[in-house]
């Protein structure tokens, strides 16, 4: 009796420790499936306040994205792109706010894999980061007020005098010597800030691309869009109305699964994107 008793007890350990390493190698998974790999991370640098390619917002209200590192969400025509582009590659998007100095070297250093944030294809930047195809065709326009005199502008030539200013570090502000005996200011850091130097009368003109003029009129109608016809307005070249997503040099493998996606799309597809946008950038509801 004694050695059945402990030849039942033996067996019953050993079935208890066998239940135990079962337990501790598999869990509830079953013990043979390996772990998921990490979902990829596709990490994108704008600005954050220049509708209407991109904005800020407390909300993530029209499917914005939050901003990395902070309380605050991203939206925008650049968003709707990034996003895209994230989903096409299997990736998770992340949005970080740099100021618009901050992007290329941001870019250039790794912190981020690419700019998306309606940069201008030049030659000038071709030296330190790579480009995109087009993602956007932007025609550089002048913004006005509609009831001053440079509104009846029907050529570059009828803003003569004017004082003008646009952006500091983009193509704009390298046209506004085109306006013949132009007063140029100081460039403004952002768009935001532009438009309010406008519309407070600290200039007469402001030189920006039509998606920011439009986006301006869209929430003042105050202010006014004058898109010269051709050969009478500022002279321009391919690199100053094609929009890039600049990656890091030498980053082909990015740089073709972005140009993938980019080559199937029509500029009246990038038109329709962008019309979106304007009507839902912020100024738009106030």
């Amino acid at each position: 009796m004694n050695c059945k008793k402990y030849l039942k007890i033996a067996v019953c350990t050993c079935l208890a420790a066998s239940l135990a390493i079962m337990s501790g190698c598999g869990g509830s998974s079953g013990g043979d499936k390996k772990a998921a790999p990490a979902k990829k991370v596709f990490k994108v640098g704008m600005e954050c306040s220049y509708a209407p390619y991109n904005w800020s917002q407390p909300t993530a209200d029209g499917g914005a994205v939050k901003i990395n590192g902070t309380n605050e969400y991203a939206y925008g025509y650049d968003i709707m792109m990034a996003q895209k582009l994230a989903d096409s590659m299997g990736a998770t998007l992340e949005v970080n706010k740099i100021e618009w100095d901050g992007l290329a070297p941001a870019v250039m250093s790794g912190k981020i894999d690419a700019v998306i944030a309606g940069m201008s294809i030049t030659s000038k930047r071709k030296q330190s980061v790579d480009f995109t195809k087009p993602y956007y065709f932007a025609s550089v326009v002048a913004l006005v007020r509609a009831d001053s005199k440079q509104a009846k502008a029907q050529t570059i030539a009828d803003l003569s005098g004017s004082s003008a200013v646009s952006q500091l570090n983009t193509i704009w502000y390298d046209l506004i010597p085109q306006i013949p005996q132009v007063n140029k200011l100081p460039a403004i850091d952002t768009v935001p800030g532009m438009i309010v130097a406008l519309e407070s009368g600290k200039c007469d003109v402001v030189v920006t691309d039509i998606p920011t003029g439009k986006a301006a009129v869209f929430a003042n109608p105050k202010l006014k869009v004058i898109n010269f016809p051709e050969g009478k307005g500022f002279k321009t070249s391919a690199e100053d109305v094609e929009i890039g997503i600049a990656v890091k040099k030498g980053n082909t493998e990015l740089t073709n699964a972005l140009n993938k996606v980019l080559g199937n799309m029509k500029p009246a597809d990038f038109e329709k994107m962008m019309d979106e946008a304007i009507k839902k950038q912020p100024l738009a509801k106030k």
